[in-house]
């Protein structure tokens, strides 16, 4: 078995992910985990599927064909071996936190936190992000839900310092807990 992980964008129509699903089936593959979603009338999605390698070169040659049929344009990307959710590519393990984010929304915010966790060696698993309307006219508000997974040699209390920094700076309520 060869592991991929596919990335899909279309405009947004019924049938897309059973179109992606079927060209996956048809070639023996297993749909193992993916990430889906509707932004800007755009569909965007990130699949991992484990293809048998007879499969692997007629399955590929396959996916343009989702283009012309449903107007996905979709890539697939050989994983590399090794990588489990909980140690990556390089091995590092790491230990896994929960962070959320809320504020006003301005620009800047994710490169904000995310230049600070990078600075005490931090790595996203998982990040997601959207705006809503704050009550009674408020304004925007920008919430972020982030899977991270900090390197065993870092101190916790250090990468809140970092975030808790940031945070008065932003004028944003941050938390970081560990991951159940």
């Amino acid at each position: 078995m060869t592991t991929y992980v596919l990335t899909a964008i279309g405009d947004d129509r019924p049938g897309l992910v059973a179109a992606l699903a079927a060209a996956v089936d048809e070639h023996g593959g297993n749909w193992v985990d993916s990430q889906l979603a509707l932004l800007a009338g755009k569909f965007a999605g990130i699949v991992q599927v484990d293809l048998p390698d007879a499969e692997v070169e007629n399955f590929l040659t396959a996916l343009p064909a989702l283009a012309d049929a449903v107007g996905l344009a979709v890539e697939a990307t050989a994983a590399e071996a090794g990588a489990s959710p909980t140690t990556g590519a390089s091995g590092s393990v790491g230990l896994p936190f929960q962070l959320r984010l809320l504020g006003q929304d301005r620009t800047g915010m994710v490169r904000e936190v995310t230049s600070a966790l990078t600075s005490q060696g931090a790595t996203i698993d998982a990040l997601r992000s959207w705006t809503r309307e704050a009550p009674e006219g408020g304004g925007m508000l920008f919430e972020a839900e982030a899977e991270v997974r900090l390197p065993g040699d870092a101190a916790a209390e250090k990468v809140r310092e970092a975030l808790e920094r940031i945070g008065a700076e932003l004028m944003v309520d941050l938390e970081l807990d560990a991951a159940d």
